[in-house]
């Protein structure tokens, strides 16, 4: 099976020294294909946080023999007090570092990612899904290829597993959630609230014999490096393992997914896999 590395919320200007080379250690350890980083890359976009944030991804694309990395900017990715750069040149810092695409893509015959900028200069931690980008994605969803595992990454959560949390929710998720999983969207990453949980996401779709719709999963990651940690979540990853079944059904293809949760361990100074989810998907497209 391949591998997708979902890390999350590394805000590097409070990164943890020691936990980011215990990451990297253990990244070494897998057979990983692709890396998504799902926003706030930084603490408060300053070019010395860009500049050590890049060298990190630098250093895991050594230790991946030049795998890609998916970069997405989050909030926290675009001034805060300069008001005339948050204003006209938002993601001007993030561009140096990452290069020019804030919704960069990638797909293989094994898998399709989309990653969507849900960040606004207009708000300071809230993120907003709008009614072009839900299309774009949905479009590209169902040009997907026949068993590809089709991944959307956004920044704010588009589905809650606490109350406490609600206000987190990217706006516009609703109707994101509803497009995405209609066109064959299997996952759906993020992370903001550095609290890592999946969820089936209710997309409140019927098909046309009045079954419900497919599901589509949410799948959140902690922070990957951060001091910045919730009481009831230290530092985590997701690794997702992906690929066929091997087998056909009704002429469809069988495809597996896994979702590891990997935490940080203060005493022994590594991550260690705390939580194996295998996740239920529909058949992938048909293959004739």
């Amino acid at each position: 099976m391949a591998a997708l590395l979902h890390l999350s919320d590394p805000h590097f200007g409070t990164e943890r020294p020691h936990v980011v080379e215990a990451l990297l250690r253990c990244v070494a350890e897998q057979a990983v294909s692709v890396v998504v980083i799902s926003g706030d890359i930084t603490q408060r976009a300053r070019h010395g946080q860009f500049r050590r944030a890049r060298v990190f991804v630098d250093r895991l694309q050594e230790i991946l023999a030049g795998a890609p990395v998916l970069v997405l900017p989050g909030n926290h990715d675009i001034p805060l007090f300069n008001l005339p750069a948050r204003l006209l040149h938002p993601f001007a810092g993030f561009r140096r570092a990452f290069g020019a695409d804030l919704e960069p893509s990638y797909e293989d015959a094994q898998i399709q990612i989309q990653l969507v900028n849900t960040v606004s200069r207009w708000r300071h931690t809230d993120g907003v899904v709008g009614a072009a980008q839900v299309a774009r994605v949905a479009g590209r969803l169902a040009q997907a290829r026949p068993g590809q595992l089709r991944v959307v990454v956004t920044h704010q959560p588009a589905a809650v597993v606490r109350e406490a949390d609600a206000p987190d929710l990217l706006h516009g998720h609703a109707a994101a959630i509803r497009g995405w999983s209609q066109a064959g969207a299997d996952l759906l990453l993020g992370g903001h609230i550095h609290l890592p949980y999946i969820h089936l996401a209710d997309t409140h779709v019927v098909q046309a014999d009045g079954a419900p719709a497919r599901g589509m999963w949410v799948v959140q990651a902690g922070t990957a490096l951060s001091s910045r940690i919730r009481h009831e979540a230290g530092n985590s990853f997701n690794l997702i393992r992906y690929g066929e079944a091997g087998a056909r059904v009704d002429e469809l293809i069988a495809r597996e997914c896994v979702v590891e949760r990997w935490d940080y361990i203060d005493d022994d100074d590594r991550f260690v896999c705390r939580a194996i989810t295998p996740l239920g998907l529909g058949p992938g497209a048909n293959t004739t």
